[in-house]
């Protein structure tokens, strides 16, 4: 989760899309008591807690409605980008994408628009747990049998099919050199192989103890093991939550498709720094690139 925006007109905004998603799906904000919280007040009315997404483009928060405890999030977006990859990637990952892969299930969706902002409410099922970390940025690890649920759930997403693309070979021809270019040599751009991933697999992303993934806007297509290096990559900060990651993750990031991969999502978070994300991984960012660019040879003579 993020913080809440700095502007009062978007947050006003947004928990204004908030109440008419409630009122046009039938849902209300559960209290304590369904929550299963016995608090005092003050403690308990944090149960009716805001969940704010990146810059503040989305918020959600549990509900209780047809189907009983749930989750609405509310989405928005410029009208003339409410059609592409980000806006109908939730519905079609619960088309396309097998129970097999544990996440919540998306009950109802809403769609509307208001002059120049357009709104999407999705209903979806309740989840055990909590997010791992409230932060895309890990800080404790979770345990053996959640990460043996990790590496099932990733294998079964990255046979699944789709003509959706979480990552282009056109982005990758244009942003690796770019954003790589202080590692010697020219930098490969063209991954060893392609799968399907969730394109947005961090530590905010994932619940435990019970494992589910959330928020399925991006995924699609990638190089393969996109998602297990941005996992990595998140976890550059606390040197023993990555190495943890690469223990648990070996099949994948110890490959030739996953050392590219790393070098893939070094360069899109890398790029995110340049808006001002992530400024805390920049220096282990550049430091991972030039381990992984020595191990595949980067500016080794041939």
């Amino acid at each position: 989760m993020f913080a809440e925006p700095d502007d009062p007109a978007a947050v006003d905004r947004m928990r204004a899309a908030r109440a008419m998603a409630c009122a046009a799906l039938g849902v209300t904000a559960p209290g304590a008591t369904a929550l299963g919280v016995t608090a005092p007040a003050p403690q308990a009315r944090s149960c009716t807690r805001e969940a704010w997404g990146w810059r503040g483009r989305t918020l959600g928060g549990p509900v209780l409605g047809p189907y009983g405890l749930g989750w609405l999030r509310v989405v928005h977006s410029p009208v003339e980008k409410a059609n592409g990859k980000l806006w109908t990637g939730p519905e079609e990952a619960e088309r396309l994408v097998g129970p097999q892969v544990p996440r919540p299930r998306l009950r109802l969706v809403r769609e509307w628009a208001e002059g120049r902002d357009a709104y999407r409410a999705e209903l979806y099922d309740h989840v055990e747990g909590r997010a791992v970390s409230p932060t895309p940025v890990l800080t404790e690890a979770p345990g053996p049998a959640w990460w043996s649920g990790l590496r099932t759930a990733l294998g079964r997403l990255s046979a699944v099919r789709t003509v959706r693309a979480a990552v282009r070979q056109a982005y990758l021809d244009r942003a690796m050199p770019k954003y790589l270019a202080f590692l010697p040599g020219p930098v490969p751009t063209v991954p060893p192989a392609w799968s399907t991933a969730h394109g947005d697999l961090h530590w905010a992303n994932l619940t435990g103890p019970q494992l589910a993934i959330l928020d399925w806007e991006g995924w699609g297509t990638a190089p393969a093991g996109h998602d297990a290096a941005l996992l990595h990559a998140y976890s550059l900060a606390v040197p023993e939550a990555a190495q943890r990651v690469r223990k648990e993750l070996s099949g994948t990031l110890a490959s030739d498709a996953g050392r590219f991969a790393e070098l893939v999502v070094i360069t899109e978070l890398l790029q995110s720094a340049e808006r001002g994300d992530n400024l805390e991984l920049v220096p282990v960012l550049r430091q991972r690139a030039g381990e992984i660019g020595n191990s595949i040879g980067v500016g080794r003579a041939g």
